[in-house]
């Protein structure tokens, strides 16, 4: 069975019907999944890839979270600023980490334009951290963390002290961790654990695994840097 198939899609912004390829639920098991999710696929069919719908008539992309139809002024703000730069490409047949990538930037492009919803948001500038993490370009990956744990924070101001959102603030406390920012990183994994409003065991196992990582690492610092003295 191939780990492709293709479905039809109608573009919400200028109508154009166009097909995608999707990866077969069979292909989807990651063999290893980093600590903030990012998932690792055998034989080189990554499910992430194939999230982005891009439109080959107009460029315009979405996700299946992202908004479902756009209004006069919203297709207006894309073909004034985006799509009036487009030129025919289509992306809908096997990507790789590059044609990937093409497809995120148009996303997030796209998203910011139309004024999309910033958990939409947060979750392409993540992807766009993880193809960068795929192809070892550490740099553009941390810049990229950084962009998305801003538009997380968004997300998380907006909502407000959700307790169904253990999940949200997890990541908060995994993004910090992972661009460096370890003492507020342990204050969200904190919150997490001592919260007993949170039931999301997952999320509380998770916190409380990454807090004691960060305990061990600043110890083994300091008893590196007592060595030297």
């Amino acid at each position: 069975m191939e780990p492709l198939y293709q479905i039809k899609q109608q573009c919400i912004c200028c109508e154009t019907e166009f097909t995608t390829s999707r990866v077969r639920t069979s292909f989807k098991r990651a063999i290893r999944t980093d600590t903030d999710f990012c998932g690792y696929y055998k034989d080189d069919i990554n499910p992430d890839f194939y999230v982005v719908r891009v439109c080959p008539g107009c460029g315009f992309a979405s996700t299946e979270n992202g908004i479902q139809k756009l209004n006069d002024r919203q297709k207006e703000e894309y073909f004034s600023k985006v799509g009036v730069r487009w030129s025919t490409r289509d992306y809908g047949g096997a990507r790789d980490a590059q044609s990937a990538l093409a497809c995120y930037k148009l996303a997030l492009l796209s998203a910011q334009t139309v004024g999309e919803k910033e958990r939409v948001i947060s979750g392409i500038l993540h992807h766009i951290a993880w193809l960068y993490r795929y192809e070892q370009k550490k740099e553009d990956e941390l810049r990229f963390l950084g962009f998305a744990l801003q538009s997380y924070i968004k997300v998380y101001e907006e909502e407000g002290e959700d307790v169904n959102n253990a999940r949200l603030m997890y990541m908060l406390g995994e993004l910090n961790y992972r661009i460096g920012e370890r003492n507020e990183a342990v204050k969200w994994f904190s919150r997490i654990v001592n919260d007993k409003r949170i039931m999301d065991a997952a999320m509380i196992r998770a916190s409380r695994e990454q807090w004691q990582a960060i305990r061990e690492e600043m110890v083994q610092e300091k008893a590196e840097e007592s060595a030297k003295a």
